[in-house]
């Protein structure tokens, strides 16, 4: 799947996305009931200033006399009482925001990081495919920062709209105990207001996608800019990549607006209706002030409750607005969980127990891309305990031929076989964990040189270490470093030197010790002294093993059990070195002649 395809053809379909969603919410139900029930007091509380208006006018500033019950409330008790009591419903409603503030952000939190390490669990699951058609910025925009859009912002969304909700009834309440005739006309005037929202939700969804897309574009920029750092430096390309990333902004700019001219709007149109809403209320207030049904305190707390719920219906808005967005990030997720890797297990799979006779291709064909074929019908078998060596032009399908076997991609037609049983009746954990690589650019993980060793075998011994780092000759510059085989190496092992990379992935391939062994380019990038030790230790790794060697340099494979010449995705040639340069104009030994002509001159 090409991510930056995506549809998100649920982004709106919220009872599909409540379901997925709520075996993440489950556990946290009760922690999840305490944040939204502090949520109500938090936004009645808005309505207690408002109401304390009509009692504090009527009694304190015009002198009118108030019984509750019988019990008469003096102007100089609630002149004393009432800033106090506005006091406290304000250090109430703080602790309420801190409290609610921190359960929310826990929560928010929490699922997110669920999300997370199922996302990578999915992403160590996906075959090789899914990694050439999607680029690594791509991948960490949908991965990484997806989650956090889909899961943190809707629980914040979840409080605000509970709060906002709870704020408004609680001044409508304050609203109609003022005026019933007036909360009607309030009330009307400020659903018109609210209309907006519901206008605009799908025109937000293909904006909010593309500019996700397009951030996954940025984040690739900087991922190749850092990872290509030499590469750019030595050949000036700061001005090519200043203007890609130049193009990427402006586009992002353009998304941002294009959202800010679809959302913008709401606000002033919401706010002119809302005024109009409170011209009309105070026209119509005056006439029941002189009519007698309504005191001046009464209307001064209708107003101010009025003024009051704007802001909430405001927010409102602008959170159901904002949930289109973490709508369209929820169902960009859950896509991800809904990959289905092309490469996986039959349900009657069974082990691969080490190799006993062979391994065979029959009729292999293969191409990456549909109608584009790479292999063309490959033949060949070998036996236990041998090595093939694979060579021929640059692009022939020498890698990808090697790649088939621990099934990195699959065949198109015809069938590999591995002691007369189709590799693809194995489990994929059993097949690999018989196969051990080494390659020409070995990729090392942040962490200690040990740490990167034991990959290939997380319970090794002791002894076992001690034999690899000898067998691979590593002890020959650990002794150099201040922690030896402790010594932390960068990202991608860019602390060490090439030799020195391929040894620690030697000894990684080495203390697996698979049966199969696949080198691919092992020692084509290193120089004469460096290649010298790594073929020394290769050669310790490849004792007693069935090996696949693709190799530039001829010279190295010379004593191999077969050499296969492969060309233009077919086998041209095959044979031993002595038999291939017997063949006149034979594509081997052409290839031979170039390198020693090269090498003598």
């Amino acid at each position: 799947m090409k991510l930056a395809n995506t549809k998100t053809d649920n982004a709106f379909d919220y009872a599909f996305l409540s379901k997925r969603i709520f075996p993440y919410i489950r556990p946290l139900i009760p922690r999840m009931a305490i944040a939204f029930i502090l949520a109500i007091p938090l936004g009645l509380l808005d309505g207690a200033t408002a109401f304390a208006l009509k009692p504090y006018i009527d009694v304190v500033v015009n002198g009118n006399p108030l019984n509750v019950r019988g019990f008469e409330l003096t102007r100089d008790l609630l002149a004393a009482l009432i800033p106090w009591l506005i006091v406290g419903f304000a250090i109430v409603q703080g602790l309420l925001k801190y409290i609610n503030a921190y359960l929310t952000d826990w929560l928010s939190n929490t699922i997110s990081n669920s999300i997370k390490l199922d996302l990578f669990k999915k992403l160590t699951t996906l075959d090789s495919k899914f990694f050439d058609e999607n680029s690594s910025g791509l991948v960490l925009g949908r991965f990484l920062g997806d989650p956090d859009t889909a899961s943190r912002s809707v629980i914040d969304a979840i409080k605000t709209l509970i709060t906002c909700a709870t704020g408004a009834m609680g001044l409508i309440a304050v609203l109609l105990y003022n005026s019933w005739k007036l909360a009607f006309v309030g009330v009307i005037i400020l659903c018109v207001a609210f209309l907006p929202v519901a206008l605009i939700r799908k025109k937000i969804k293909q904006v909010s996608n593309d500019a996700m897309v397009l951030g996954g574009g940025i984040n690739t920029n900087f991922n190749e800019t850092y990872h290509g750092n030499k590469i750019m430096t030595g050949y000036s390309l700061q001005n090519d990549l200043n203007k890609k990333f130049q193009s990427q902004i402006r586009k992002s700019f353009c998304l941002s607006m294009s959202l800010t001219k679809r959302v913008g709007w709401m606000s002033p149109i919401m706010y002119l209706i809302a005024s109009i809403g409170v011209a009309f209320v105070m026209l119509f207030g005056n006439h029941l002030i002189i009519s007698g049904e309504m005191t001046t305190g009464s209307f001064a707390s209708f107003i101010t409750s009025l003024l009051l719920l704007y802001k909430p219906v405001k927010d409102l808005g602008r959170t159901l607005t904002g949930l289109q967005g973490v709508f369209v990030a929820m169902s960009r997720v859950f896509e991800l969980f809904d990959l289905v890797p092309d490469i996986h297990n039959k349900p009657d799979c069974i082990e691969l127990k080490g190799i006993n006779q062979g391994i065979e291709f029959e009729n292999v064909c293969f191409e990456y891309e549909e109608n584009n074929p790479v292999l063309y019908d490959i033949n060949f078998k070998v036996e236990k305990g041998k090595m093939v060596a694979l060579v021929g032009n640059s692009g022939g399908g020498k890698s990808t031929i090697v790649n088939l076997l621990p099934r990195f991609y699959d065949i198109k037609s015809g069938s590999i076989k591995i002691d007369g049983v189709d590799i693809r009746n194995f489990s994929l954990e059993t097949l690999r964990s018989n196969i051990s690589e080494v390659f020409q650019d070995n990729f090392l993980f942040s962490g200690t040189i040990k740490e990167n060793i034991l990959m290939g075998k997380p319970d090794a011994t002791e002894a076992e270490i001690d034999a690899v780092i000898k067998g691979a000759h590593l002890d020959e510059f650990l002794h150099t470093l201040e922690h030896g085989i402790d010594s932390t190496i960068g990202e991608r092992g860019t602390t060490l030197s090439g030799g020195q990379r391929q040894r620690v992935a030697i000894a990684r391939a080495m203390i697996k010790d698979a049966p199969i062994i696949i080198l691919d380019e092992a020692t084509s990038a290193l120089d004469n002294k460096s290649e010298a030790i790594v073929q020394k230790a290769l050669e310790n790794l490849m004792k007693g093993k069935t090996v696949f060697v693709i190799a530039h340099r001829l010279s190295t494979i010379k004593n191999a059990d077969t050499i296969m010449v492969i060309n233009d995705g077919k086998l041209a040639e095959s044979g031993t070195h002595e038999e291939l340069l017997k063949i006149e104009n034979g594509q081997y030994k052409n290839l031979y002649e170039m390198q020693f002509k090269t090498v003598k001159v």
